[in-house]
């Protein structure tokens, strides 16, 4: 009997992404079905992630290319994954680390790993003719995470001086994604206007993940604004609606002090101000509080913060041994996972399985040079995380992934359930 699910052809190209950067964008045929999937990439990334291989010839895309990225997987991957059956997931996975062959998969780029991997995903399920949260999750995969929006940038994804990376709105309070995402747009808008009004039309261009970039240069000052736009738009703080951040520390990290509203401020001083944030904001959750390398810092400051989860992104990388040590240090409450910072889907898929086992909330997440590529809103749900970074309800690689959501709520009618993190 023949086999639809078998491999016949791979094939990658070079597109753009949100930033108009070139990355790597894989195809993957059987049978029966098709799958094309885009590799994202990140601003602020860690030093443990998987490497984004990048031509780094100025005269082209300014250093920026991905041509050997594009030729690896054609001249590589390709032969080496045609003729295999692309439900075999975790082995065609396997299979591109074996033959990248390094540590951080820098032979033939996270960047094309990444792109064949989700690939492969998608037309497995194509093949199989259901949706791809179905086919990741199964029946049991119907539980809507709750997003998590960015509504003010700062840090490396913006132009102003806020020191602090994302500040986000986290809509809990609601029965339905859509109405939480209704939430969330009111609340942009209403925050557009009141930026607008007080620091005039620039205050409302936005940085790299949809969120506005005003001229500020207080942390506490753009949280101060978030409350007052969530006020505003008929909503209550804490309630309804929680904050969150993303620090990013290690980008403010220098020579063993963090560069904050222009003060630098020892690892203690940093505890303290994060401490006393929490204690004047309705914070559900503070991400990358400190540089990727502080693991006992991350368990001093988690003792510290009651209610508010202590987030890894930098510290974590989406890497299952490093998420063990942090658990057993007792350094997070949650955790990131990027498809890209690992390189294939399995590597991620373990890495929030084992996170989820240990009562460790997992947040899917964007990155800032992303593309209209939907995979996360469906891996998000396929693999039942409580949380979705999919940035502002702004710009279409941004919106894609929302409108994704939302149909897939909507196909689920009945059966579709909001996820609850309070």
């Amino acid at each position: 009997m023949e086999n639809i699910y078998v491999i016949e052809y791979i094939d990658a190209i070079q597109v753009l992404d949100s930033r108009g950067d070139p990355t790597v964008e894989a195809i993957v045929k059987t049978k029966k079905g098709i799958g094309r999937a885009i590799s994202p990439s990140g601003a602020s990334r860690s030093s443990f992630e998987a490497y984004e291989l990048r031509d780094g010839d100025p005269k082209i895309y300014k250093g920026r290319s991905v041509l050997r990225a594009v030729d690896n997987i054609r001249r590589y991957v390709a032969p080496a994954l045609v003729g295999l059956d692309s439900r075999m997931q975790r082995d065609i996975d396997q299979k591109l680390i074996q033959i990248d062959g390094t540590p951080n998969k820098s032979r033939l780029g996270g960047n094309a790993t990444t792109a064949v991997s989700l690939a492969n995903l998608k037309a497995a399920a194509d093949t199989a003719g259901m949706p791809l949260y179905a086919y990741i999750g199964g029946l049991s995969a119907r539980e809507i995470p709750v997003p998590m929006m960015n509504l003010i940038n700062g840090g490396a994804h913006a132009g102003n001086e806020l020191s602090f990376q994302e500040f986000l709105i986290v809509p809990t309070g609601f029965d339905s994604f859509s109405e939480a995402l209704r939430a969330g747009v009111e609340v942009y808008k209403t925050l557009k206007d009141l930026l607008k009004e007080k620091y005039g039309k620039s205050s409302i261009n936005v940085g790299d993940e949809g969120g506005f970039a005003p001229p500020m240069r207080s942390i506490y000052e753009a949280l101060d604004m978030l409350e007052k736009a969530i006020s505003k738009s008929g909503y209550s703080c804490g309630d309804d609606i929680y904050l969150a951040l993303d620090i990013a520390a290690s980008q403010i990290y220098r020579d063993g002090f963090y560069i904050v509203d222009d003060k630098r401020l020892s690892k203690g001083e940093m505890i303290d101000l994060i401490v006393d944030l929490s204690s004047r904001y309705p914070l559900l959750s503070i991400e990358d509080p400190l540089e990727e390398n502080d693991l006992e810092g991350f368990s001093d400051l988690r003792k510290r913060l009651g209610k508010t989860v202590v987030v890894g992104d930098d510290l974590l990388s989406t890497n299952k041994e490093r998420l063990r040590k942090a658990i057993e240090a007792g350094a997070v409450g949650g955790a990131i996972m990027k498809i890209n910072q690992a390189g294939t889907f399995t590597e991620a898929m373990d890495f929030a399985q084992e996170a989820m086992r240990s009562g460790v909330i997992v947040i899917t997440s964007h990155r800032s040079g992303d593309t209209e590529d939907t995979s996360i809103s469906h891996i998000a749900i396929g693999l039942k995380t409580q949380l979705v970074k999919m940035g502002a309800p702004a710009r279409g690689e941004r919106t894609s992934k929302y409108n994704e959501i939302l149909r897939i709520e909507h196909y689920l009618g009945g059966e579709a359930r909001y996820m609850r993190i309070r």
